[in-house]
């Protein structure tokens, strides 16, 4: 095995990353070395990259590599891991819970108020290996394809997004169709979903929402969508929004839009502080908000691969281009002009 790998890298605040030189890191006792055969993009990686207001908040601990998304093959195990082994394929949930706090002792651990996570409070995946616990090792079926594998973490976010409750034959509005939004256009569509709008800037992205099942699709640039939404509903609205943009205006938009009575998931991370009016959105209509972080442990995992292995879910037209890792740059660039899907780097 290697001792040195390559690295993408963020070495002090401001915008970019650096592609670096590292020695291979030594799993401690609880964990496992993952050799990366594909780490995804995501959209925290490129407030990240970018480096605006939340990622100046939250990032503490720099210089550190990015990426939290991954599938890859098990090359060496700690002193005291018991239930992977070397050469299994596997994937890792990007939350790391301590396991002993009262979020953690309620089922709930992935918002842990101790949590670690991949990339973001630790080195990530964007690397030829990384070190993960053996608690967040997702043993993969090897019938999936590491593209796809690696992509298995932001699909439980639209997994949890989508079902916090049950939409079948419901109204659906996804404002937001980047790679989750378009992921989570997928999901309601096999979950039962029975019409299902979607809101952006990017055509591109609007085409990859329909091609995912979108029935109704607005480029928000020409014009409020809203009134159209209220017609096409028989003038009731939505009765739920899924809002993955992380841009005030859409929220603002989908709040108009959705129904007495409905239901809100914000996956969508802002730049900034949002002003909203609560009254009008939310209060007088009796709307039920969820925020959705992460994924349920295991349970959203297992829905994943339920999804995945019964071929109802088929998330291969939602990865549109692929990049050895050295052109990261070119990868975050194609993703900020909103014309792709989900990116994946190959070390």
């Amino acid at each position: 095995m290697a001792e040195r790998m390559k690295a993408v890298r963020k070495l002090e605040p401001g915008p970019g990353a650096e592609l670096v030189t590292l020695d291979v890191p030594a799993p401690a006792e609880d964990e496992v070395l993952v050799k990366v055969a594909a780490t995804s993009i995501c959209g925290t990686d490129q407030h990240i990259y970018q480096w605006n207001e939340w990622a100046a908040r939250r990032i503490k601990n720099l210089p550190q590599t990015l990426g939290h998304e991954l599938a890859g093959e098990v090359v060496e195990v700690g002193s005291r891991v018991k239930n992977v082994r070397v050469g299994d394929y596997v994937s890792a949930e990007t939350h790391i819970p301590c396991g002993f706090c009262w979020a953690c002792r309620t089922d709930q651990q992935h918002i842990c108020l101790n949590l670690e996570i991949l990339g973001v409070d630790r080195d990530g995946c964007f690397a030829e290996y990384i070190t993960v616990p053996e608690v967040v090792v997702w043993q993969n079926d090897r019938a999936i394809p590491a593209d796809q594998a690696s992509a298995q973490e932001p699909l439980g976010n639209a997994v949890d997004t989508v079902l916090a409750e049950d939409v079948a034959g419901r109204t659906v509005l996804v404002t937001g169709c980047g790679p989750l939004g378009v992921l989570t256009v997928l999901v309601a569509r096999a979950s039962g979903a029975t019409t299902i709008f979607a809101t952006d800037i990017s055509d591109y992205r609007l085409e990859l929402a329909k091609k995912a099942g979108a029935d109704h699709v607005f480029d928000v640039t020409k014009g409020d969508p809203v009134e159209k939404i209220r017609e096409l509903t028989g003038g009731v609205g939505v009765e739920v929004l899924l809002e993955l943009s992380g841009a005030p205006g859409a929220l603002e938009q989908g709040l108009k839009a959705l129904a007495y009575g409905g239901r809100v998931s914000l996956l969508g991370i802002f730049d900034s502080q949002v002003k909203v009016d609560l009254n009008d959105g939310v209060i007088f209509k009796n709307a039920r908000v969820y925020g959705v972080v992460g994924r349920r442990m295991y349970t959203t995992w297992y829905k994943v691969k339920q999804f995945l292995a019964s071929g109802r879910l088929d998330i291969s037209g939602a990865i549109t281009h692929t990049f050895p890792l050295e052109e990261y740059a070119k990868a975050f660039e194609l993703m900020a002009s909103g014309k792709s899907g989900k990116i994946v780097l190959h070390p």
